[in-house]
């Protein structure tokens, strides 16, 4: 039996669980478990991996995906520019159990945005500067893409919300959320930036998948934009997880 999961705190629901869940069910594999493992602090990932010993991988969530790394024995590229995991392969055939981190991030976002890219989609505004922001500006990076970070209130490298104008949008055609602003419950919340001027030139990207369209979406929907949130994201970064546990 091969058990993986899902360590963060709390845990009150889980897109993973129920992802692996009807994987394992749907494709028949019939020796893999997915569990939920509540831990409050980074370090009591050690006792977890020791109490069970047919843990082959996790995926981390809030609010581990930065300390765990200290506890792993090694990450990949991706992972070590972000500054985050939220995927660790457990290899425990050895003495000591052998971790490494991982970021599918950076895969599910890249995957999911790279098929809607056009020409004139050279400059992005990335809005919020949190830890979804890190694997987003990765993939921009990799991508040759220049962006700008939009955020509330003053910090350095990045410009405030009430700076964008219609100039700005005119060159900076993609708009990408990586805040939980419009998320469920909060649904009428939205980045705030001058609408008006977005137009079928931009694509706007929204991280958020609950609902599926939420306020940022609707509103550049509105003015004739690309829209994409990110459901697709979620999925393809679940996978990603499932083909690294099975090299």
């Amino acid at each position: 039996m091969r058990t993986f999961g899902l360590i963060g705190f709390p845990l009150s629901h889980s897109f993973s669980k129920k992802f692996f869940s009807e994987k394992f069910e749907n494709e028949q594999i019939a020796d893999c478990s997915y569990e939920l493992f509540a831990i409050e602090n980074a370090n009591e990932i050690q006792d977890l991996i020791t109490a069970h010993p047919s843990l082959c991988g996790l995926n981390v969530t809030i609010p581990h995906k930065v300390n765990v790394i200290s506890f792993l024995n090694e990450i990949d590229d991706a992972a070590e520019e972000i500054g985050a995991v939220n995927c660790i392969s457990i290899d425990q055939n050895g003495n000591q159990p052998k971790l490494k981190g991982y970021n599918t991030d950076a895969y599910g976002f890249s995957e999911s945005l790279k098929p809607l890219l056009e020409k004139h989609h050279q400059k992005a505004l990335i809005f919020g500067d949190g830890g979804a922001a890190k694997a987003v500006k990765y993939v921009l990076d990799q991508l040759q893409i220049p962006y700008l970070v939009v955020v509330r209130n003053p910090v350095q490298n990045t410009i405030l919300y009430s700076a964008i104008t219609e100039e700005i949008l005119n060159e900076y055609t993609v708009l990408i959320n990586t805040t939980p602003l419009g998320m469920s419950p909060n649904l009428y919340s939205y980045a705030p930036i001058p609408y008006q001027f977005l137009g079928a030139q931009h694509l706007a990207y929204d991280l958020v998948y609950n609902p599926e369209e939420t306020e940022f979406l609707k509103k550049a929907k509105n003015q004739g934009a690309k829209i994409k949130n990110g459901l697709e994201m979620l999925f393809l970064q679940a996978e990603r997880s499932w083909y690294i546990w099975n090299i």
